[in-house]
C-alpha cells in the first residue's frame, strides 16, 4: 500500500502532538538505542532525535514512499524498510517507540510480547494507537466499500488490523514488563478548510481502497465518501470542522 507523505504532512501538527504526548511519559534519561517502529516520515523520530541527542536511533518503516522523505528531513537517526512483521532487533533496545503503526498489523496478542523480548532490562517500550474506529470517519469507508459497482474489488480489503480495549493490553503486556502505564485521550480536532476530515482520512484509512481501485471507478468511490463525511462532518460557520479522535497510549516498563 503506497503512502504518500506530503497528504499525510497535511495534517503534521496533530498527528505528531501525539507521539510528543506519548513520549513525554517515557522516563529514560539517557538510552543509547532508540528504534521507531513505523517512523513514517519521520516526524515521531525527530521528537526522539530532540530528546535523546546523544542516542543511536533508527527509523524503520515498510513504505519505501516514506523512508525517502525521512532521509531528506535531516533528522540524526539511521533509516530501514522492513516490516514490522518479521523484523527482529540484531540486540536488546532501551526504547522501541511506535506512534500510530501497530493498528494496521494483525494479532497483537502474538505481536507485543515478541516486541517485547527484545527491550533491555530497566527499557521501555511506548506506543500509541487510535482507538476512533466506531466514529464515522471510519465506518463510512466500509458503507461506502459495499454499496456502489466497485464492491467486488473491496470486499476483502480493511483500513486496518485493529486496536484492543486498555484492559487487554494489560493483559498482555503485565508478564514482560514491571510497570504498565495505559491510558486513552480523546481529541477533539479542530480542522480548517473544505472536506478537511477526507483530507486526512485520504492519508490514513482510504489508502488501502483508494489503491484498491482505478481511474474512474476510484474517483466515483472517492467522491461518494466525501459526500457522506462531509455531512458527517460539517464544516461551521467560523470556517472549522470538528473532528473528534480518541486515542490509546501505552508506556510499559522492564
Amino acid at each position: 500500500m503506497a503512502w504518500d507523505p506530503k497528504i499525510y504532512l497535511a495534517f503534521g501538527g496533530e498527528r505528531t502532538r501525539a507521539a510528543a504526548e506519548l513520549l513525554a511519559r517515557v522516563d529514560y534519561d539517557a538510552p543509547a538505542r532508540v528504534v521507531d517502529l513505523g517512523c513514517g516520515p519521520g516526524n515521531s523520530t525527530a521528537q526522539l532525535a530532540a530528546r535523546w541527542p546523544q542516542a543511536d536511533i533508527e527509523g524503520i518503516d515498510s513504505s519505501p514512499e516514506m523512508l525517502m522523505e525521512a532521509r531528506t528531513s535531516g533528522i540524526e537517526a539511521r533509516w530501514t524498510q522492513a516490516d514490522i512483521n518479521s523484523w527482529a532487533a540484531p540486540s536488546r533496545l532501551d526504547v522501541i517507540f511506535s506512534n500510530a503503526t501497530l493498528q494496521w498489523l494483525p494479532d497483537h496478542a502474538r505481536l507485543l510480547p515478541r516486541l517485547a523480548s527484545y527491550v533491555a532490562e530497566s527499557g521501555a517500550f511506548a506506543f500509541q494507537v487510535p482507538r476512533n474506529f466506531g466514529e464515522p470517519c471510519h465506518t463510512l469507508i466500509h458503507e461506502v466499500a459495499a454499496d456502489g459497482p466497485w464492491a467486488p474489488y473491496l470486499e476483502r480489503v480493511a483500513d486496518r488490523a485493529g486496536a484492543l480495549a486498555p484492559e487487554a493490553y494489560f493483559d498482555i503486556l503485565e508478564p514482560h514488563f514491571q510497570h504498565i502505564d495505559i491510558w486513552e485521550t480523546r481529541y477533539l480536532h479542530t480542522l480548517t478548510g473544505a472536506d478537511a476530515v477526507y483530507g486526512w482520512m485520504l492519508g490514513t484509512g482510504l489508502r488501502p481502497f483508494r489503491n484498491a481501485l482505478e481511474d474512474d471507478m476510484r474517483e466515483a468511490f472517492l467522491l461518494e465518501y466525501r459526500k457522506r463525511v462531509g455531512a458527517a462532518y460539517p464544516m461551521r460557520r467560523s470556517g472549522l470542522t470538528l473532528y473528534p479522535f480518541q486515542r490509546l497510549f501505552c508506556v510499559a516498563r522492564k
